[in-house]
């Protein structure tokens, strides 16, 4: 579903970016079945709205973007929260890029994905997705290469559903996630759409702390319930 007749061209801020893409996930409210995922940190404040708005769970999904050798806004793959390792094998082949320089990138990315964890979600396991339907959530969509990387290395923890849940992005790139996504849910596509921040009078950087206190709040809280052991 993308929308660019909205009368608003400009959020606020992350929050009450939320709260509209939230109306549009309504038909997401109230069902069991229904985790809601934050790509941080930008992504976490838009995340806890519609989490809050559906009456799901929040948590958030790390998820750091290796970037080729020499061609670091490349990705040549990702590594997720869980352990998880994907390969884009075309960028891999096309640029003959060797296993230990994948390896390298890979362990050092791990470092950042590890602090981010403890930092995020301190003692608490993930929630477990497999057999839900995820709701990946970020702030907006330009490239969206940490997105396709998110989705698929969810793909890997066995949804039942995956579902992309934007404020406002590039009408392209939002089309292109139609087939890595379910459903692709981008509340604004501007035709001038050139950077995120721009569609937003307060961008400021997302804290390691504000990630953290959202996580925990009681309202959607329940993402630690089920959680894999």
């Amino acid at each position: 579903m993308f929308s660019g007749s909205d009368p608003e061209p400009r959020f606020s801020d992350r929050q009450q970016a939320g709260r509209v893409l939230a109306a549009h996930l309504r038909s997401y409210a109230g069902r069991g079945d229904v985790v809601v995922l934050g790509l941080p940190r930008g992504g976490v404040p838009v995340a806890y709205e519609v989490a809050k708005s559906l009456g799901a769970p929040l948590d958030v999904f790390v998820v750091r973007k290796l970037g080729a050798p020499q061609h670091q806004e490349l990705a040549m793959g990702a590594i997720a929260s869980g352990g998880i390792l994907v390969l884009n094998d075309d960028v891999v082949r096309a640029y003959r890029i060797p296993r230990e320089a994948i390896d390298a990138v890979a362990q050092r990315e791990e470092q950042e994905l590890v602090r981010r964890e403890h930092a995020y979600r301190p003692g608490r396991p993930a929630v477990s997705v497999e057999g839900k339907t995820v709701v990946l959530v970020d702030d907006g969509l330009a490239t969206g290469s940490t997105m396709r990387a998110a989705l698929m290395a969810l793909r890997r923890l066995k949804p039942a559903r995956l579902v992309v849940g934007v404020p406002v992005g590039a009408r392209e790139t939002c089309e292109d996630l139609r087939a890595l996504a379910d459903d692709v849910v981008c509340a604004r596509t501007p035709p001038d759409f050139t950077a995120v921040g721009l569609w937003y009078d307060d961008f400021a950087q997302t804290t390691d702390e504000e990630v953290r206190v959202l996580l925990q709040d009681p309202r959607v809280a329940g993402g630690s319930a089920g959680s894999e052991p």
